[in-house]
């Protein structure tokens, strides 16, 4: 919520004075860490960075420390979290592209396995060799057999849904059922869930059990990784009725209202400089003005049970951190918020309909049954790019408005700064920099007697000590691709192909929103970072998709 913005400051200065006092044996104990996962959120849902959801408890804690307006994914979720847990390219992770989205001509190629390979080690491998309990509750979808399953890959204490999407409600788990979701607690398969089961609520509910476990065969308390990954507001969007309520007309004015107004919003917490041109939206329906009445009615509908499922994933980072505060750890934890891609630009109706045909199957999309477990609904492109403004495009292409998410480091040791950083920072730069805080050594590539893969993000801690170090220097070079969109930055230039073909050239430190392609003007550096682009190609063994499999 905007309005508890400026209190936030004050309760988190306060927290700082009294981690500052703390006895000398609780700064002397290595950091807890807790990494928080939204699937699909938008750069400017929350209200610390622009948005008019209700989510105090993330905006409490990004004030409190670092908001990352330079963060950067995969346009996707699984490649992203195969970043997040190995440290590196998601082509050496495994996961070239997403599994379910494997090309014929890609099939059976290295870094296309559909899962996290084994010659990667993940963090919560590497914290467990080094005393960490390791945790995790939420969306894995980095390989579906158990030996793939996260109980497998270093967590000791696991509940997991294998997939990338499902329904919110649980009503898919039972394969007796035809239930297509597959959740496993610890590598055992759970075939019923809670009659109550929400996801928001039960992952963060069986984390906060994992957190109050006292382990019998520890002779002290040790620390702990854990990782929290949400699978709301990824669709279908579905959520309480409760919290659906609250948001009732508020989106009645639209999305091109909405977002004028969090982009001003933007400017006005120094997330956004006042000089910077935002990218024009591309609305395959047109504008707001152009839809009917109706039309507009059951917009607005699906963008109040998508704030509500935003709001209900603030109530639960709050139960967590209520959680770690009643336990004394809250003030040893270092806190990352992320979100794993652009907002999700499919609709039902049209882009989206092919690939969820299945799903759509059956579903009750009447108006006053949508949000409820039986109905299966999206919010289309216009909420969507509403949410990645000032950038261009959405999840699925490497455009920043694919890329460029909404992130924050907050708690133990973490300096509160205000506005916002904008220098390029990766997800695969979050494995070695909390390995790094923990003391423990991010550059070994042998792990239980296997040689693995070396970590190739950067560590943050000098940069947290010192706003004036760089992470990458104008000279570093990092490429991306997923279902043939490309990228390569270097300093603060990128090159760019949303997938057609096209290279253009941008200026990010004067142009984020990618609205002025430089080609003409400067032949020569995009000629360069075409072929540098060829060479990280090269090295990650980049095969490109025969065919577009996803275009939102």
């Amino acid at each position: 919520m905007i309005d508890g913005l400026r209190p936030a400051r004050f309760l988190f200065a306060a927290l700082a004075v009294l981690v500052s006092t703390a006895p000398a044996e609780a700064k002397e104990r290595r950091p807890n860490f807790l990494v928080i996962v939204a699937d699909d959120l938008g750069y400017s849902d929350i209200g610390a960075f622009g948005g008019e959801i209700r989510t105090p408890n993330l905006d409490r804690l990004a004030i409190a420390g670092i908001r990352l307006a330079g963060f950067h994914t995969a346009p996707t979720c699984s490649p992203t979290r195969s970043m997040l847990l190995s440290g590196t390219d998601n082509h050496i992770a495994g996961l070239g592209t997403m599994a379910e989205l494997i090309r014929p001509n890609q099939q059976g190629k290295p870094g296309y396995e559909g899962y996290l390979r084994r010659d990667v080690a993940t963090i919560a491998e590497r914290f467990s060799v080094s005393g960490y309990r390791t945790l995790f509750s939420g969306k894995w979808h980095l390989g579906l057999t158990e030996e793939q399953d996260p109980f497998a890959r270093g967590f000791q204490r696991s509940f997991a849904l294998a997939q990338g999407g499902h329904n919110h409600y649980g009503t898919d788990a039972d394969p007796a059922k035809g239930g297509t979701a597959t959740y496993r607690e610890d590598g055992r398969q759970v075939t019923r869930l809670p009659a109550d089961f929400y996801s928001s609520d039960y992952f963060a509910s069986r984390l906060i059990d994992f957190l109050g476990e006292r382990p019998a065969s520890s002779k002290r308390e040790r620390p702990f990784f854990a990782y929290l990954a949400f699978t709301a507001p990824h669709w279908p969007l579905q959520a309480p009725r409760e919290d659906i309520a609250r948001y009732k007309g508020r989106y009645d004015e639209g999305y091109d209202a909405l977002r004028e107004r969090r982009l001003a919003r933007q400017r006005e917490l120094g997330i956004l400089a006042s000089d910077v041109a935002a990218h024009t939206p591309r609305n395959r329906d047109g504008s707001w003005d152009s839809l009917t009445a109706d039309q507009q009615r059951v917009a607005a509908h699906n963008m109040e049970i998508y704030a509500a499922m935003v709001d209900r994933l603030d109530q639960n980072v709050g139960r967590v951190v209520d959680a770690l505060r009643r336990s004394g750890e809250l003030a040893n934890t270092v806190i990352v918020f992320l979100a794993d891609n652009g907002a999700e630009a499919l609709d039902v109706e049209t882009t989206g309909a092919e690939m969820l045909a299945r799903s759509l199957k059956g579903a009750d999309n009447g108006f006053t049954n949508r949000g409820t477990a039986s109905s299966y609904i999206t919010y289309g492109a216009g909420w969507a790019q509403a949410a990645t403004a000032p950038s261009w495009l959405t999840k699925g292409y490497n455009s920043e408005g694919g890329t460029r998410t909404v992130a924050f480091i907050s708690g133990a040791g973490i300096p509160q700064r205000e506005g916002a950083a904008t220098q390029y920072l990766s997800v695969a730069d979050i494995a070695p920099t909390l390995l790094d805080l923990a003391g423990a050594d991010p550059a070994t590539t042998r792990f239980g007697g296997r040689t693995v893969r070396p970590i190739t993000g950067r560590s943050w801690a000098a940069w947290l000590r010192n706003p004036e170090a760089r992470v990458y220097g104008a000279e570093d070079g990092i490429g991306a691709e997923l279902f043939g969109s490309r990228a390569f930055r270097q300093g603060d230039w990128k090159l760019t192909d949303i997938g057609d073909g096209i290279w253009r050239l941008f200026d990010i430190a004067r142009d984020p929103g990618e609205t002025r392609d430089l080609s003409l003007a400067d032949p020569a550096r995009k000629t360069a970072l075409a072929a540098a682009w060829d060479g990280y190609a090269r090295d990650v063994g980049i095969v490109l998709p025969d065919a577009i499999p996803y275009r939102p």
